[in-house]
């Protein structure tokens, strides 16, 4: 039997208190709360008062449009948002199998992971697990990190960068993939041997800010001495990024493999220096995964065992000089 001082809060903390905090910190008083919760506002203000008796501290200030939270108010809101996302994602997933019969897997990615690695680990998986329902949802770092945190999707693939990705939170490393300057076949950088001024009258495509690569590339060009380039387009999209590549002159920096597999694109001869690009899985570490999620870990695995294999191919017939972007080589 748990003692009441092992439970969080003696084990007087209830749903109900996690779901008006919430809603407390959305509207931005206890009068819309009230209203949002079809309660009176007498007892929004009775129950907050119950809290923060739990807590000891103040969890809430008058401001001069409403209530703000305290830096404990702040800690408990956050940790009531993840517990009352985790409990919806359970809700789903009881239902998705009450359908279906099989746990249903959401994974987020990036770039970094939805052009090779993710899509391949996935066609293993349904071709030996055809019950299990995979949805995939893209987005930056800093949005899949906190969809992580609060359950929404099961693990990330693709770029792995602790500094963005806080919490608890464990990386698998699987391989590393350079960032090369994509380009179109026939591009007329292709014909020469393009220091990394030259290249600044192109077009480029570069990630949206903030990004990790987005502050890398510029950081480059600040190292090397040279202004980024005037003509830029913001996309992190590969589809649309590809597209314009197609039509245009412009340069895109993306992961190598983009440009050793599509017939269409080439590679410009030389190296961008930017931070290697460790490629991987991203698990939260304060909670279990499911079965359906070690079993696409296990073929995420075997897939980057490929994927490096063919990385080290491609790299040993390109023999290309490194631009390091430091003023000195550049």
């Amino acid at each position: 039997m748990v003692v009441e001082a092992q439970q969080p809060f003696g084990g007087r903390l209830k749903l109900r208190h996690l779901i008006l905090l919430v809603t407390i910190a959305d509207e931005g008083s206890f009068v819309r709360a009230a209203e949002a919760l079809y309660v009176s506002q007498p007892a929004v203000t009775r129950s907050v008062h119950e809290l923060e008796d739990l807590i000891g501290m103040p969890l809430f200030v008058r401001g001069p449009r409403g209530v703000l939270p305290t830096t404990a108010g702040e800690i408990l809101i956050e940790r009531a948002r993840s517990a009352l996302g985790s409990l919806r994602r359970a809700s789903e997933q009881i239902e998705e199998v009450r359908q279906g019969g099989a746990r249903p897997l959401r994974v987020g990615t990036n770039l970094a992971g939805a052009y090779a690695l993710l899509p391949q680990a996935v066609v293993a998986v349904k071709q030996t697990h055809p019950e299990i329902s995979v949805s995939v949802v893209e987005g930056t770092a800093e949005v899949l990190a906190t969809s992580l945190q609060r359950s929404e999707v099961d693990l990330l693939v693709g770029r792995l960068d602790p500094g963005t990705y806080r919490g608890a939170l464990h990386h698998i490393r699987l391989y590393d993939e350079a960032v090369r300057a994509v380009v179109r076949r026939g591009h007329p950088a292709l014909s020469a041997s393009p220091q990394l001024a030259d290249l600044l009258s192109y077009p480029w495509i570069l990630p949206l800010q903030p990004s990790t690569l987005r502050t890398e590339l510029d950081e480059m060009f600040a190292a090397a001495g040279l202004k980024a380039p005037r003509d830029i387009t913001e996309c992190s999209t590969l589809l649309t990024s590809r597209e314009i590549v197609l039509q245009t002159d412009s340069i895109a920096p993306l992961p190598m493999l983009i440009g050793v597999r599509d017939d269409l694109l080439d590679m410009l001869p030389l190296h961008l220096d930017t931070v290697p690009r460790a490629i991987g899985i991203t698990l939260p570490a304060d909670r279990s995964v499911s079965r359906e999620a070690r079993v696409l870990v296990d073929a995420l695995t075997e897939t980057a065992r490929l994927l490096a294999a063919e990385l080290r191919s491609a790299a040993q017939k390109r023999a290309e000089p490194r631009i390091s972007g430091r003023a000195d080589q550049a």
